[in-house]
């Protein structure tokens, strides 16, 4: 009787792993296809055939290109919350932590096509609220206590207001984002991102704090 129960059971569950498994292939490929190409250019037909499988089998898992940008953005969220985890556990002080953070930004920029954020703005506003509510919420909050540290640490300057300084490090990072003021070609990415920091990081560091910068910038020089 144990043997016949165990076999039921696993009947059922093939089916409910199968479906799983189809279910983590459509929103991979479809996370790794918007974030290459924008969330606009790519076609629900285009998802289905990068899988080899019909437009019909995705919406059985999906209802629409919604359900399924909301999903991606989801999982860009938890990746990101979790190397901003990894950043403050590795990190050496508030400065170094700034620098990770850097490398990250760069990284995704190689990744991600910046015109995924304005596609979610105009076209997928659900997402584009999880999108802000990740980066007004989670991301001010990594930058606020960045802040906080660096001042205790002496490598900030004391009089440095966490609130104002977070909000304007926040909003000026997704600037780059923006075609109208940063348009393709006119400067890297790498190097509006590597200029913006800099005068951040000079504008709050003391002169303990600068020397830092200056250890940083050089081993990245030198690495």
């Amino acid at each position: 009787m144990e043997t016949l129960v165990t076999n039921k059971v696993s009947l059922v569950s093939y089916p409910i792993l199968q479906n799983m498994e189809t279910q983590e292939r459509i929103v991979n490929k479809a996370h790794e296809l918007f974030m290459r190409y924008g969330i606009r250019s790519v076609s629900m037909d285009e998802v289905a055939n990068h899988l080899g499988m019909s437009k019909k089998t995705i919406y059985q898992f999906y209802a629409d290109k919604d359900a399924l940008v909301d999903d991606v953005i989801d999982i860009e969220i938890n990746l990101k919350q979790g190397e901003c985890a990894q950043h403050r556990q590795k990190s050496e002080n508030a400065i170094h932590e700034i620098f990770m953070a850097v490398d990250m930004l760069l990284e995704i920029l190689t990744k991600m096509n910046p015109a995924v954020i304005f596609d979610m703005e105009k076209y997928h506003p659900r997402a584009f609220k999880k999108h802000n509510e990740f980066k007004n919420k989670f991301l001010y909050t990594i930058i606020r206590e960045n802040l906080d540290w660096g001042k205790k640490e002496g490598l900030y300057r004391e009089e440095v207001q966490s609130d104002i300084m977070a909000r304007f490090r926040l909003a000026s990072t997704f600037l780059i984002f923006n075609p109208e003021l940063f348009p393709l070609g006119k400067h890297s990415l790498a190097t509006v991102v590597t200029e913006m920091t800099d005068n951040f990081l000079y504008g709050l560091a003391s002169s303990k704090g600068q020397k830092l910068i200056q250890k940083y910038k050089q081993q990245r020089q030198n690495p």
